[in-house]
């Protein structure tokens, strides 16, 4: 395959769930300047207002759309609307939370901690997915999961983060049979990424090198470099993969 057309994605459109911010934001950016139209969906309207502006300053178009991604009934809506509009041919589910109710031990996890991991991580997703499903279908496209090294293996004192991931994949592998031949169906591992959300992680210096020193790189991620990869399993290149699990994470499980 010709790799000069390998990332063109000229003519499509892709739609990025927590798209505002962090890991989100870099692959929106990064299918604009590859030429797709982008949707970077999110609950904050201010968020999502610098990143459709950034990426209408790459020459794509996109538009504005808030999301909960917990809300099945608006998510449907919200992806009939894109679809309708512009076409859907990649969905990149990238939303996600870890929220301290959600870590510790596991009597220290709240009810509510535990539904709200499950339902942005896994549910939401799902409900995307679903939503996306005709579409998807129609134009060959591209479903891209984004999980974790919390989905390939476990971390301590993140129990429902870890179940959460640990779905997602499975869930990868299961759609992907159903939507073979006509879409493709893959996910992403990340580990450690410098984003807001590891903020606190790489503020604490001793817990910051515990897990740089776990880390074969020896360094967290910056979010372009899990882009990268987004780009790869969305693209032609990756067109005989699907049902599978990129590691992104510094060789965290090659241990």
């Amino acid at each position: 395959m010709d790799g000069d057309v390998a990332f063109d994605f000229e003519g499509r459109t892709a739609v990025v769930t927590g798209g505002s911010r962090g890991i989100g934001r870099a692959i929106a950016l990064g299918f604009a300047e590859a030429g797709a139209d982008v949707v970077p969906l999110a609950r904050s309207e201010p968020a999502l207002e610098d990143v459709v502006a950034a990426i209408r300053d790459r020459g794509a178009e996109s538009r504005l759309e808030t999301l909960d991604v917990t809300d099945s009934e608006a998510v449907t809506d919200c992806f009939d609307r894109i679809a309708d509009d512009l076409g859907v041919d990649v969905v990149v589910n990238n939303a996600g939370v870890n929220p301290e109710a959600a870590l510790g031990d596991l009597e220290g996890v709240t009810d509510e901690g535990l539904r709200q991991v499950l339902a942005v991580n896994l549910e939401g997703a799902f409900a995307c997915a679903r939503a996306a499903e005709s579409a998807l279908l129609a134009s060959d496209g591209v479903l891209v999961n984004v999980a974790s090294v919390g989905g390939l293996v476990g971390l301590p004192r993140q129990h429902p983060y870890v179940a959460s991931k640990h779905g997602l994949v499975g869930l990868t592998k299961s759609l992907a049979l159903d939507w073979a031949p006509e879409a493709r169906v893959n996910c992403l591992a990340p580990g450690y990424v410098a984003t807001d959300l590891t903020e606190d992680l790489h503020a604490d210096d001793d817990l910051r090198r515990s897990i740089e020193e776990r880390t074969p790189l020896d360094r967290f991620a910056d979010p372009e470099e899990v882009a990268g990869p987004a780009l790869f399993l969305a693209s032609d290149l990756a067109s005989y993969a699907t049902g599978a699990t990129l590691a992104v994470d510094g060789g965290w499980t090659a241990r």
